[in-house]
């Protein structure tokens, strides 16, 4: 088999379906490798928009003209990829492994922590962000902190420490954030997309209001009916106000979408 046609065959299992993941996944998909994401039941996803485990929901989601299918098994992988879309598997444990072969698994959960992925899973084991050890517990590690390391393949060490601060967007930080203000089942009143004063309520949780402190365009927000606890993040509004950006990859997903494939590319010599 030569180097271009083992590319093409490439399979890759991406650990989330979130915003990050899904980045991810659209760029090692546009760059024709065999992409498959697996997901827990009830992802708790604000960037729906730009998030493929809304398949999980309405079957099907499409971002920036590539389209996810959920599946039922590990059988319906190949017969998803003849129809030029991604597979999205409910497999919260990754056992659909054993199955696929993968030659690569990207843990893209985002976690914080190692939550199950190691070395020797696969060929080629990378991991997303803090909570990863490059050389140890994965082969590589990505860093997502925004900042001037964003993207950067990590061959021995460790990302970034979380902050447990929200990135700077025009230089809001954790304003932009929408937590829930107590636990119960989530109601929105305004849709991602919609513009937004500061002070206006964009969803209640029983019988309290979660309120936005800056104004701007929303740019994530979790499904109704949603099940969360008191401080959750439950929504995102960005001071930036460009509607478009709702729908569209951020700068950061693609910037670790690069990483990936870069780390991919140079694992395999390709």
């Amino acid at each position: 088999m030569d180097e271009r046609t083992f590319l093409k065959n490439l399979r890759v299992m991406i650990r989330g379906g979130g915003e990050m993941a899904s980045g991810v996944a659209h760029r090692l998909f546009r760059s024709h490798l065999k992409v498959v994401l697996t997901e827990i039941p009830q992802p708790l996803c604000i960037r729906r928009e730009v998030s493929f485990c809304e398949a999980i929901f309405q079957k099907e989601k499409e971002i920036e003209g590539v389209r996810a299918k959920q599946i039922a098994s590990p059988q319906e992988v190949s017969p998803t990829w003849e129809e030029g879309k991604i597979p999205l598997l409910i497999d919260p444990e990754g056992n659909s492994r054993e199955i696929i072969r993968p030659h690569v698994i990207v843990d893209a959960i985002l976690a914080k922590r190692n939550t199950g992925t190691y070395r020797g899973d696969a060929p080629l084991v990378i991991g997303l962000g803090p909570g990863f050890w490059a050389g140890n517990d994965v082969d590589v590690v990505v860093e997502t902190n925004r900042g001037h390391n964003l993207g950067m393949v990590i061959y021995d060490g460790q990302a970034q420490p979380d902050t447990r601060v929200p990135g700077e967007i025009t230089g809001v930080s954790a304003q932009r954030v929408l937590r829930a203000p107590r636990d119960g089942p989530f109601r929105p009143v305004k849709e991602i997309g919609d513009t937004v004063e500061g002070g206006e309520t964009v969803a209640w949780v029983e019988d309290e209001p979660m309120t936005t402190a800056i104004a701007g365009v929303i740019r994530g927000l979790l499904r109704e009916g949603m099940k969360v606890h008191k401080g959750l993040k439950a929504g995102d509004v960005d001071p930036r106000g460009v509607k478009e950006n709702c729908y569209t990859i951020s700068e950061k997903a693609r910037a670790i979408g690069g990483g990936v494939l870069e780390a991919i590319l140079a694992h395999f010599n390709l």
